[in-house]
């Protein structure tokens, strides 16, 4: 028995109508089945904002998770070795420590990738410049740190090169005058290309530069620096042993390196060796996480609040077309309640089936994305049982005004 049938047997009772789940149901489907396009074009605000909502939250956990991963990745296979300084803050004999093939000793353990030395070498406050002849009225001269590098260490900080090369192995046995410069110390001499074999100074001593770093990793220093081969720091400037070796591990292998590098560098006194590693970033982590989740978060919850508006404009064009429907419920005795829970069931309704569809249209949008660039998928399990949920509620709360709207009126009124 539907609601109409049941309302005229309870006045004659004297009774208060009640409503029942089952009718209120049917009744709500039943107005939303007699104005199907009203309602999928109600529903559609509703499957934007979800949709968006959905999709900009699984983005961004994808985004993000694939940030991290780079960035653990980064961070967590990067292994320095250096020599220990002493009680008294200086550094212990760097000939007993490192020793000059420290690249070859550390490369043959299992699970590196790479591994370089590099060292500061001093050049007594040497001046660089771009020409032989220093002149007075237009000087293009800079005071630069110089490195001193093996191979290898533009492998293990993960280097790119703008233009040129990087010396090898016979370069640095033949202690060839040979530099790679980073892009800041480039510009500031004026060298763009190598082609032509470009030269600069450092005091009166000649280096040909064969590369330029356009980006490095780890180590952002060698952008603004001058890198020589290792032996041609030792024959010009006189260094006695490399400073530190940089080692890029695979993933899972930094803890092992740790243990063996100084027993690899120093087997005769381990403990002369400090091994600097960096482990799980997780701060930082938890930090870019919860900027990118916040920031697609606002997003969707904006976009959610627009649909949020035309489902209650739809919603009060619909209370204004049924006045006369109301009219004649209020005069057969129900109640405001019963009216405004009609009204709220439709909203609630609609917005339920807009979040589900917008839910499964989030959710494809993600896999879709992440497909496209070949990442993994990431979405919270709760998303999926959340999000129709949250439709739905969007659905009540802007159905509150039209539902207010539609009891305040009066049964005479409407009818007229």
């Amino acid at each position: 028995m539907s609601l109409r049938d049941c309302v005229p047997l309870l006045r004659r009772r004297g009774e208060r109508p009640k409503i029942h789940v089952a009718d209120l149901l049917g009744e709500a489907v039943a107005g939303l089945a007699e104005r199907p396009l009203r309602t999928a074009l109600t529903s559609l605000g509703t499957v934007l904002g979800i949709a968006s909502l959905v999709a900009t939250v699984g983005i961004s956990r994808t985004a993000g998770a694939q940030i991290v991963a780079r960035f653990d990745a980064l961070a967590a296979t990067y292994v320095v070795a250096e020599p220990r300084s002493d009680n008294f803050g200086s550094s212990a004999p760097k000939t007993s420590s490192i020793p000059w093939d420290a690249q070859a000793r550390i490369e043959r353990l299992n699970g590196v990738i790479a591994a370089g030395t590099l060292s500061d070498v001093n050049v007594s406050g040497a001046i660089v410049r771009s020409v032989p002849v220093r002149d007075p009225l237009d000087p293009i001269e800079f005071q630069k740190t110089v490195k001193a590098a093996s191979p290898h260490l533009f492998l293990a900080v993960h280097t790119r090169l703008a233009t040129g090369r990087i010396f090898d192995q016979p370069m640095n046995d033949a202690a060839a005058q040979v530099a790679v410069i980073g892009r800041a110390t480039a510009a500031d001499l004026g060298i763009t290309r190598v082609e032509q074999r470009p030269v600069l100074f450092i005091g009166d001593r000649p280096f040909e530069v064969i590369g330029i770093i356009d980006d490095v990793a780890r180590e952002p220093d060698l952008l603004d620096a001058v890198i020589i081969p290792n032996h041609t720091a030792e024959a010009l400037y006189r260094l006695g042993a490399p400073g530190s070796v940089r080692i890029d591990t695979v993933i899972g292998a930094a803890r092992l390196i740790t243990v063996q590098t100084p027993l690899t560098l120093d087997p005769v006194d381990p403990t002369r060796i400090q091994i600097t590693a960096d482990g799980e970033p997780t701060a930082v982590r938890n930090g870019v996480q919860s900027d990118l989740n916040s920031l697609f978060l606002a997003l969707g919850l904006l976009i959610l609040a627009v649909g949020a508006v035309g489902i209650a404009n739809i919603t009060l064009v619909s209370v204004i077309e049924r006045t006369p429907e109301i009219g004649l419920r209020r005069s057969l005795g129900a109640s405001r309640t019963h009216i405004a829970t009609q009204f709220l069931t439709e909203s609630g309704l609609t917005g339920l089936i807009g979040g589900t569809i917008g839910t499964t249209v989030g959710i494809l949008v993600t896999l879709g994305v992440a497909a496209g660039r070949q990442w993994t998928p990431v979405l919270p399990p709760t998303l999926p049982l959340l999000a129709p949920i949250a439709g739905a509620i969007i659905g009540l709360l802007a159905g509150l005004l039209p539902a207010r709207r539609a009891t305040h009126l009066e049964p005479i009124e409407a009818l007229r």
